[in-house]
Formats: C-alpha cells, sequence, structure tokens
C-alpha cells in the first residue's frame, strides 16, 4: 500500500462533507441529541459505540465540527474506502510493524493540540452482536496526554440501517445519535502511566455510552471472529450465575454447543498486572449492572 502524504489526509473533507450531510439527511431521519455538550472550539475525543459501518460516516459528516479518526490501514486496500475515507479525515495507521499504538497516539496527540475533534471507539472494533463490549484503555491514555475531555456518543438504529455483512444500506430508517456531557480528566493529571487510573476513566466512558444507547453491556473485549447471540434474559428475579459470573469475569462462559470460547484479547501486560486483574475486572460489571436511564 503506498503512503499517504500528511498533507493529503482530510484534504477533500469539506467537499465531502457538502456532499454527504444533505445526501444522509435526505436518506435516513436523524436525531441529534445533545449538541450543546459538543465544544465549540477547542479538542476533545469523541468516543461512540460502533454497531454499524455507517457509524464511521454519520458523526463526522452531521457535526457542524471537523473530526478526524484513526482507522486501519486495511481500509486502503479497498476500493470501497480508500478514497471516502481519507476524505473524510481518516489517519490510516499500518497495526503490523512497529509500534502501532504509539503511533495512533501520536497522530492523534497532534489533532488535539490542533484544537481539533478526535474520534475513535473504545471497543476497538464494531461489535457484530450489537452488544456493548469492555473499553480499551487508549482514549483514557490520549485524554491525559493531551489534556483534553472525552465525550461518550450512542448511536441506536444504524445497525438496523446496514447490519453486519449488509452490501447496501436500507433507507429511511431513523438514526438517534446522543452526545453526552464531556468527561473531564483533570484530576487524574500527571497519572497517564497509571493502569488503574486508565480503567477508571474507561469503565466511567463506557458506563455513559450504555446510558445513551441502552445497549447490553458484556465485560469482556470484543472479538471481530466470533459472533456471540446475546443470552435469553431470565425473568425478573431469577438468579442468572452464569452471566453473574461472566460479567464478573470469574468462571468460564460456556459457547456453542457447551463449548467454551476462546479468551477474549488481553491488552499488552504491564507491571502489577496481576493486580489489575484482581481489582478492576469487577468495576464495568458492578457499574452497568445499574438500570439504564435514556430518554425516550
Amino acid at each position: 500500500m503506498p503512503a499517504m502524504a500528511s498533507e493529503d489526509v482530510g484534504k477533500l473533507y469539506p467537499v465531502a462533507k457538502a456532499v454527504l450531510t444533505p445526501l444522509f439527511r435526505a436518506s435516513w431521519r436523524f436525531d441529534l441529541q445533545g449538541l450543546e455538550n459538543i465544544p465549540k472550539t477547542g479538542g476533545a475525543i469523541l468516543c461512540p459505540n460502533h454497531t454499524s459501518v455507517l457509524d464511521s460516516f454519520f458523526v463526522p459528516a452531521l457535526l457542524p465540527r471537523r473530526v478526524t479518526y484513526v482507522g486501519k490501514a486495511e481500509y486502503m486496500d479497498s476500493w470501497k474506502t480508500k478514497h471516502i475515507f481519507p476524505a473524510l479525515g481518516m489517519i490510516p495507521i499500518d497495526r503490523e510493524g512497529g509500534d502501532a499504538a504509539e503511533r495512533a497516539l501520536s497522530a492523534a496527540t497532534r489533532v488535539l493540540e490542533k484544537g481539533e475533534l478526535f474520534g475513535i471507539y473504545p471497543e476497538g472494533t464494531r461489535s457484530r452482536d450489537g452488544r456493548l463490549y469492555r473499553g480499551h484503555t487508549g482514549p483514557a491514555r490520549l485524554a491525559l496526554r493531551a489534556n483534553v475531555p472525552i465525550i461518550p456518543i450512542g448511536i441506536t438504529g444504524a445497525r438496523d440501517v446496514m447490519p453486519p455483512d449488509a452490501k447496501f444500506p436500507k433507507l429511511r430508517l431513523p438514526v438517534t445519535i446522543r452526545f453526552g456531557a464531556p468527561i473531564s480528566v483533570e484530576r487524574y493529571a500527571g497519572r497517564p502511566g497509571d493502569h488503574l487510573v486508565l480503567r477508571q476513566i474507561i469503565d466511567e466512558v463506557m458506563f455513559e455510552i450504555r446510558e445513551l444507547s441502552g445497549q447490553e453491556y458484556v465485560n469482556e473485549y470484543a472479538n471481530k471472529k466470533r459472533h456471540p447471540a446475546p443470552a435469553a434474559t431470565p425473568p425478573e428475579g431469577a438468579p442468572n450465575e452464569g452471566a453473574d459470573a461472566t460479567a464478573n469475569g470469574h468462571g468460564p462462559a460456556t459457547g456453542v454447543n457447551g463449548s467454551s470460547p476462546k479468551p477474549a484479547p488481553s491488552e499488552p501486560s504491564v507491571p502489577g498486572s496481576e493486580f489489575v486483574d484482581a481489582t478492576d475486572r469487577p468495576s464495568s460489571a458492578d457499574i452497568l449492572k445499574r438500570p439504564v436511564r435514556r430518554g425516550s
């Protein structure tokens, strides 16, 4: 894949936005809520849930401010996305060679230092079954590095418009995008290397995304190679030991035909990771068991 010059990334953003925004608004019924939570100036990190490939189009096309994303370099190999994604401001990152995570963070930091908006999916990949998965700590690390707030976003309806593996979107369906209140990381300033701090921040982000989207939360990392079906909801008041054990990271989960699924990918090991594993796994599940309080 030929390298793309940095000055070419986002070069056609105004043109793409001028074309796509009215096209999208004519094709689907959008309800944008909480736009007042997007700062008019200055850098901020946008953290949406991710259930459809269209999420990467809807948010930048409908926001009044420019949004830059970091995306996998494989998008540059497909004729369907090799031009439109960079035109919309996506910075392609090769995940195979060198320290890809550091390169992505450096590129994102430069965007934020220019006072722009940067978008990143905390789940790391698209949810294939529509549930909300455990967040990676990259957005928290970036927020502390650039000293900017994180804005959680809940998108509903995009998966109905274009489900996984669909070749074409369905038109005229409703799509709701809720922008949550900014989450400040100032109280954690000076602690970008503290994994417990990073986990606490991203758990708060995922809780807010769940409140905005109303999704079922799964306390494990999303794996695009697996397509787990959502578990049946037990009657109110009935014990659900298997779900509780899996959500809290204790006990085996049961896969198809009673087999044990492959473990979800974990983040790189850090000093004291045994303590992290022992203390932070229940936090997301415990917080996210609270009832959804999103508006109608």
